[in-house]
């Protein structure tokens, strides 16, 4: 089984040669990020938690473990994308990029774990 390269990182974050293939994951764009500077290969807003599900958990750490078992959930409706993604990862690196501040709990947190296991 081919190894899969997955990494998470901030859209505010400067772009890098290194991310390999960008992809947003959040539903909405991030503030004060340019289309230009953002460098995306894609923007996966299918794959972002949900509005309902975004605004419950509202970046509360203490709602995280509950969350990542909902978004979960919500990401077995998207197997085509996952599996996209996962076998762009087997050829080269492939970065989430979210926009919130919290590095530990967040969606791509969640979203690297199932892709991973999926791959």
């Amino acid at each position: 089984m081919a190894q899969m390269d997955i990494v998470t990182k901030r859209i505010y974050d400067d772009a890098a040669k290194r991310d390999g293939h960008r992809v947003l994951v959040d539903r909405l764009w991030p503030r004060g990020v340019s289309k230009d500077d953002a460098r995306l290969d894609d923007w996966c807003k299918e794959l972002a938690p949900s509005d309902d599900l975004r605004t419950w958990f509202d970046h509360d750490a203490d709602k995280f473990d509950e969350f990542a078992k909902k978004y979960k959930k919500e990401l077995n409706d998207c197997d085509d994308k996952l599996d996209e993604l996962v076998d762009i990862a087997k050829d080269k690196r492939v970065t989430l990029l979210y926009g919130a501040k919290d590095e530990e709990h967040n969606q791509a947190v969640v979203l690297k774990e199932v892709l991973c296991e999926r791959g």
